[in-house]
């Protein structure tokens, strides 16, 4: 039995393309200001290893060395104590953690990686909010591309 690859980026998804057309906003996923730190129970005060900027944030997203894009996510109040990290942590725009779900990760990788989608995102730092628009490309344009 021979396997026959397909032209179709949606193949090994759970999910088509028509779950994820469009353009959705996940709100308050992304690292911000108001993000939750922990606080020392006896001093009162936020370990010095908690304190960050959402300038810092993005700069840190924004330096790793991928292709695919990156956002800055809040780490969890426990990772940031049983690892003494920083508040925020990088993932690729469409990750798990900011979509709600594989699936539309999985979804959102496939267009991404795809000549047959265009995958755009807007990250709003000050609101938490990241908007992911994904538009289906003519066969007119996939050639001149």
């Amino acid at each position: 039995m021979s396997e026959q690859s397909t032209d179709d980026p949606f193949e090994d998804c759970e999910l088509g393309p028509e779950a994820i057309l469009g353009t959705r906003t996940y709100e308050d996923v992304l690292f911000t200001d108001e993000a939750e730190t922990p606080v020392n129970v006896l001093t009162g005060e936020t370990p010095e290893h908690s304190q960050a900027t959402v300038d810092e944030a993005r700069a840190f997203a924004s330096s790793i060395d991928t292709e695919t894009p990156q956002i800055a996510l809040s780490a969890s109040v426990e990772t940031q104590i049983e690892t003494a990290s920083k508040p925020y942590t990088a993932a690729a725009f469409f990750h798990f953690k900011a979509t709600g779900s594989l699936k539309r990760h999985r979804a959102y990788h496939a267009a991404d990686e795809s000549n047959a989608f265009v995958v755009s995102f807007e990250a709003d730092y000050a609101t938490g909010d990241l908007t992911i628009t994904v538009e289906e490309v003519s066969e007119s344009e996939r050639d001149n591309r």
